[in-house]
């Protein structure tokens, strides 16, 4: 808060002529306590003096001082804790706010500005913007940044997660578009970059040293809490998200990255260089492209590799969502190779199944093809242990169906209508019906009917009910009792008189 020359007077005449109190002078004047504190600090009074008036802490104040001389990092809470074992008796808010005003602070450090030379050196992190809702899921928008430190050129690229491999697609896309690398790049403590660091001891990712070995630059690591060796990239995210972002309209990732590409090429570009301002930061870009490494021949394998499991139904799960093979690699490993636009299942070389890539949440992707080869399958495996029992049952029905399929009539009804004359009238009856059939060349199963109705009738027989029981043992094993019938005669009787 900025205040006028004639109120910091009278602040000052207040405290110094009248003796009131800070909080005396807040209330009258209407002025912070924090403001009416900044004056007096200004005007040469030290900030340990500065407190209201007498102070139940000041009895223990020599105490404090010498505990926090020798221990600079105890907490306000032990302190507290101490004082009170010594007769302190105010609350322990009020003790941790007097405790600032006399806890010893850490020196200001001074930090050279750091210069490079041109091709030397990038800085590269992620930034995080929000997150993306795709049908039910919601994926994390991430922002890879790299800058070159000498001409300050940005590259930007958003993608929906910041795994290993989109970290290094992102690398590949920024060499491109520069037609060149930096000697070395700095990074922070990324997952991406470094999986452990205990002091100075760093343990790279593996992934990311093949990467840098392709391309032959160096990967080094910034140095904890110095946010110096990194504050081009740092401020480069804080300028894409006040410059870019802020307020933009996009459909989609692709648009978004569109759009993004568009200002990296004009106006970041454009803009004047922080380290000579009387150019521009593609002017000192073109002084620095032909400093860069140059690209090798062929680029680095950046894409996505996973092995699987197919299980019971034909489908692989990669990344949230389901994607078709086919049904003869069920219950086998297979490996998923993905793009950011497609998935490529594949069997050793054998590329079995490509999909279109997916970022939503529990899609099944599917070729019409493996579901309908699936469904044949199924088919003609019914129909194969459909014939088998029949061909066990009454030998001569593969007879009768070879017969009926020289005469183009439909195989698979024929097997499901001789499946329930054998339900009905039992093995024996069904093979000499088809017997009869066969001996009158009419391999249909009306014939066979007609021959076993003859035979029922012949023999004096009630008609077959077809009866089906629930596939429950405990009904099937259920014994029914009939119940007498002798006490409906003796109510008949009854009746009559």
């Amino acid at each position: 808060m900025t205040i006028h020359s004639e109120l910091e007077a009278k602040i000052l005449r207040y405290y110094h002529v009248e003796h009131w109190r800070i909080g005396t002078i807040s209330r009258h004047l209407h002025v912070h306590h924090s403001t009416i504190k900044r004056v007096l600090c200004q005007s040469g009074i030290p900030q340990e003096k500065i407190i209201r008036g007498p102070c139940i802490l000041d009895p223990f104040l020599s105490f404090i001082m010498q505990t926090l001389e020798k221990y600079p990092t105890l907490t306000a809470r032990r302190l507290y804790d101490m004082v009170c074992e010594r007769g302190y008796k105010g609350g322990s808010d009020h003790f941790r706010h007097l405790i600032m005003l006399y806890r010893p602070r850490k020196p200001a450090e001074a930090y050279l500005r750091l210069k490079t030379l041109p091709g030397e050196q990038g800085q590269v992190d992620w930034g995080h913007f929000g997150h993306v809702t795709i049908g039910k899921a919601k994926r994390p928008l991430m922002a890879f940044v790299i800058v070159l430190s000498f001409s300050r050129k940005i590259f930007l690229h958003f993608y929906l997660n910041q795994r290993i491999d989109n970290f290094l697609r992102g690398h590949e896309a920024a060499f491109n578009a520069w037609n060149g690398l930096p000697k070395v790049l700095l990074y922070d403590n990324l997952k991406s970059a470094t999986l452990e660091r205990v002091g100075d001891a760093i343990r790279f990712n593996p992934t990311l040293l093949a990467f840098a070995s392709h391309y032959r630059f160096e990967p080094r690591p910034v140095a904890v809490a110095r946010g110096n060796e990194k504050g081009r990239v740092e401020r480069a995210i804080r300028y894409i998200r006040d410059n870019f972002f802020a307020a933009r309209q996009w459909k989609d990732i692709d648009d978004l990255n569109a759009q993004a590409l568009h200002w990296c090429n004009h106006q970041a570009a454009n803009r004047r260089c922080p380290e000579d301002t009387s150019t521009t930061v593609q002017t000192v870009f073109e002084q620095e492209q032909p400093y860069l490494l140059t690209l090798p021949n062929a680029p680095y394998e950046t894409n996505e590799r996973q092995e699987v499991k197919v299980g019971k139904t034909p489908y692989v799960r990669f990344d949230l969502n389901d994607y078709s093979v086919p049904h003869t690699y069920v219950r086998r490993i297979v490996t998923v190779i993905a793009t950011l636009k497609e998935i490529s299942i594949v069997d050793g070389a054998t590329i079995i199944a490509q999909h279109p890539r997916s970022y939503d949440k529990g899609r099944q992707v599917e070729q019409a093809s493996h579901i309908e080869k699936l469904i044949s399958f199924k088919k003609q495996a019914r129909l194969h242990r459909a014939q088998d029992r029949l061909t066990h049952a009454a030998p001569l029905s593969s007879t009768l169906l070879i017969k009926a399929a020289e005469r183009g009539y439909h195989i698979g009804s024929i097997t499901s209508a001789l499946l329930r004359l054998l339900d009905r009238y039992g093995a024996a009856e069904l093979g000499i019906a088809i017997t009869e059939a066969l001996s009158r060349d009419v391999p249909h199963p009306n014939a066979v009917w007609l021959s076993l109705e003859r035979r029922r009738e012949a023999n004096n027989q009630p008609p077959p009910i077809s009866i089906v029981l629930p596939d429950d043992k405990r009904v099937r094993d259920l014994v029914v009792h009939p119940h007498n019938l002798n006490n409906y005669d003796e109510l008949q009787n009854d009746g009559g008189k």
